[in-house]
């Protein structure tokens, strides 16, 4: 990769008088989108069990695009944090509908036709993954490839940087968090655990599994469960049922 060109990505991300009240991430994204052939980019913390946090979204459509990902734990995002290597589908009505059931149907109805997510990572380590996508058809050319994995690369250069200047007990920087309802969610995963006795990531696969199957989000059933109405309870199957 080279090493001027990202720098240039992140010099022009940081530069308050390009920034104006956007976050690095935003900037970085915004300049991804207009300076390629993609109509929008999205980008999404991973953990252990998935896509975790939406950080920043370009247009609605790359907000779904994400944001279906994360609710149904399945997608090109999912594959290139645990394969460690980018997943491009330039044709995605041919692959989708097979490889990805869930996330397939509504991504193509909401004007997705092509989409390439390249893993953020420093050595076996993943950090979240950069999904671009296109409402038309196509591969990318050598050029595109080159630019696309240069702006992952400055995205991890700026997710590390904007951690290492937080505390560990402080959590995520500012600019890493507050963009998605992902708190609702990380409480609810961990109600389920001791309500069902499963790990986390058995819990969130039971939360994705019921939002699913109940054609809701998973944000919504996880409202469900952290308000009480809902409960995980292997004991009590009815109980679960009527919720």
């Amino acid at each position: 990769m080279c090493i001027s060109r990202v720098q240039q990505i992140l010099t022009a991300a940081v530069l308050p008088s390009r920034r104006g009240g956007a976050t690095h991430w935003e900037a970085l994204c915004a300049d991804c989108a207009a300076g390629l052939p993609f109509d929008g980019v999205g980008l999404a913390l991973m953990a252990d069990w998935g896509p975790a946090d939406l950080v920043a979204a370009t247009d609605g459509v790359a907000t779904l695009m994400e944001k279906l990902q994360r609710d149904l734990g399945e997608g090109p995002c999912v594959d290139a944090s645990s394969r460690r290597r980018p997943v491009l589908q330039p044709q995605l009505a041919a692959t989708a509908p097979t490889r990805w059931p869930g996330f397939g149907p509504p991504a193509l109805k909401a004007g997705i036709a092509a989409i390439f997510a390249f893993p953020l990572q420093v050595g076996q380590i993943w950090l979240g993954v950069l999904d671009l996508y296109r409402s038309v058809a196509g591969p990318l050319n050598a050029h595109d490839l080159t630019e696309a994995l240069a702006f992952a690369d400055a995205a991890t250069q700026v997710l590390l940087h904007l951690q290492d200047q937080m505390p560990l007990a402080e959590g995520l920087h500012p600019d890493l968090a507050g963009h998605d309802d992902h708190a609702e969610i990380h409480q609810a995963t961990g109600m389920v655990t001791v309500q069902a006795a499963v790990m986390l990531t058995e819990a969130l696969l039971l939360l994705r599994a019921r939002a699913f199957s109940s054609g809701r989000t998973l944000p919504q059933v996880a409202h469900d469960v952290v308000d009480g109405t809902l409960r995980f309870n292997p004991a009590d199957e009815d109980d679960e049922d009527e919720s």
